[in-house]
């Protein structure tokens, strides 16, 4: 199987080599999107069932200083809402503080996934370049050649041509499937937030009045 590997790596031609280097950025991406969006999640959790038992019994300043201490994205939110809870005059000031915080936090639970489905789309293109190109080295080469030799240097030709594309979509399908997956995960995660944060200035607004 190694051998077969190899040698289909081979046939490709010099475009098998930018889609591998496609491939190795794209994993590496996908690697520390899905460790930091896993840990991101977790931590959020954590803060959030230590921080809604002192919420719930008004404790502020003992809250704001367990926000302060952590540095995820839910601390960051709550922190910068209990800033502005001694000044607020208004729920929308609670939540106008909170919206700006999440404004920070948002851009770098999506930071750099989005380059998973332009890899996609690249790896595809590079395996379809590869093989056009093949093909004209191809057609260029039995005509040169006596006629009949034309039917199966063209066959193999064009089968060697066909490598790129192959391998371009080997790429691609995962690269894709992965970012949906990188996609769905932050989402979650940003629905969690919004919801957290929804609770928070709903029992924020109940123990000041």
């Amino acid at each position: 199987m190694y051998t077969s590997i190899v040698s289909f790596f081979q046939d490709g031609g010099t475009f098998m080599y930018p889609i591998l280097l496609v491939l190795a950025i794209g994993l590496a991406i996908a690697i520390e999107r899905y460790i930091y969006l896993t840990a991101s999640k977790t931590s959020n959790r954590q803060l959030l069932a230590k921080a809604m038992p002192l919420l719930k019994q008004g404790d502020f300043e003992q809250l704001q200083q367990l926000t302060s201490r952590k540095k995820n994205a839910i601390s960051q939110m709550l922190n910068q809402g209990l800033s502005r809870v001694k000044t607020a005059k208004r729920r929308d000031d609670i939540e106008s503080a909170i919206e700006e915080s999440m404004m920070e936090v948002i851009p770098r639970l999506e930071k750099r996934t989005h380059y998973l489905a332009m890899f996609a789309n690249i790896a595809t293109l590079l395996g379809l370049l590869g093989t056009i190109i093949g093909l004209i080295k191809a057609f260029t080469a039995v005509a040169q050649v006596d006629p009949s030799m034309k039917a199966e240097i063209l066959s193999s030709s064009i089968s060697v041509a066909m490598n790129t594309t192959a391998f371009g979509l080997i790429v691609a399908i995962p690269l894709i499937f992965i970012y949906t997956v990188l996609q769905t995960k932050t989402t979650e995660i940003v629905d969690s937030l919004e919801m957290a944060t929804v609770k928070f200035v709903n029992l924020i607004v109940e123990h000041k009045q």
